[in-house]
């Protein structure tokens, strides 16, 4: 009797079987993806790199402070400078898609896994293996289901960077303190105000650490879903290890670095409560103010 048991034999029956069932199921998930990503890269190309960096500037000023938006406005230039706006906006445009499917799936499934033991059981091996395969591994199924281009590696980034914003959505829904919750039954709180108006805004840095982690895995999955036809940065650094070229890689490498380092720190800053930018303009005026006041309070004792 034979026992041999082949796992990658299983796999391509498995990928047969969809291909041959599910085809038009598959063709439906790849239009709305195409739809999303197409909408949000046609709508970045269009705005042009001068306006481009001002957006961003302003909004790292807004957000992080005057240093951060003087570094934005340099790094993005240097980005500009090396020809490589349109390539950056490509791979934005797949992180951004990536990161938003990533959040309309992951949060509700956080908040499942929060409110029943047996779920969060069941979704925990499948996060697991969904974060460490290795993530060359995406890129297989996905050109099969979807061919090659921006869908397919939009899906392969859904897949490799959702797990944080799950996890962290469930950890922050559980971590909220037991008093809060308990509060809030006693003003007589629906299970769904209790959810909106208590345990969501309290789990709210957590939930915005695992978006922070979802964009950055989707920015390091976006260079290598370049494989498969995605474009942006990723070909780039690609074109530069197909011809040994270190020059144009290790521009593309800095550019994706620059692009992460503004994301991170933009996306960080939604998970810390600061004083809005009008409150630090208000504030600076006001100093000066008070310190003549001062001095004058001085003078006026020493007299």
């Amino acid at each position: 009797m034979d026992m041999n048991f082949s796992i990658g034999k299983g796999a391509d029956i498995t990928v047969n079987y969809i291909l041959d069932h599910f085809t038009p199921a598959l063709d439906m998930i790849a239009a709305v993806i195409g739809f999303v990503t197409d909408g949000i890269q046609n709508s970045l190309l269009a705005i042009p790199a001068p306006a481009g960096i001002v957006i961003l500037t302003l909004l790292s000023l807004w957000r992080v402070g005057w240093k951060f938006a003087i570094f934005t406005v340099l790094a993005l230039a240097l980005v500009d400078h090396m020809g490589l706006w349109s390539g950056m906006m490509e791979s934005l445009s797949l992180v951004l898609a990536a990161t938003i499917i990533a959040i309309v799936i992951g949060i509700p499934l956080g908040i499942a896994m929060a409110r029943s033991e047996t779920l969060a059981a069941l979704i925990r091996p499948a996060l697991d293996l969904m974060q460490t395969m290795p993530a060359f591994v995406y890129l297989i199924p996905a050109a099969m289901f979807f061919g090659l281009g921006a869908v397919p590696g939009t899906i392969a980034t859904v897949i490799f960077a959702m797990p944080p914003v799950v996890r962290l959505t469930n950890l922050g829904i559980r971590q909220v303190h037991g008093e809060f919750v308990e509060a809030g039954l006693a003003f007589g709180c629906t299970a769904r105000q209790l959810l909106f108006k208590v345990q969501l805004p309290n789990a709210l840095p957590s939930i915005m650490t695992g978006i922070n982690q979802t964009i950055m895995l989707s920015l390091s999955m976006v260079v290598i879903a370049s494989m498969i036809g995605a474009g942006g940065l990723g070909n780039t650094v690609l074109t530069g290890i197909q011809r040994l070229d270190v020059g144009t890689g290790f521009e593309g490498g800095l550019a994706v670095v620059i692009l992460a380092v503004v994301l991170d720190r933009i996306t960080q800053s939604f998970g810390n409560p600061q004083p809005s930018l009008l409150k630090r303009l208000a504030a600076f005026k006001k100093q000066p103010k008070t310190n003549s006041a001062n001095t004058s309070s001085l003078q006026k004792q020493e007299a």
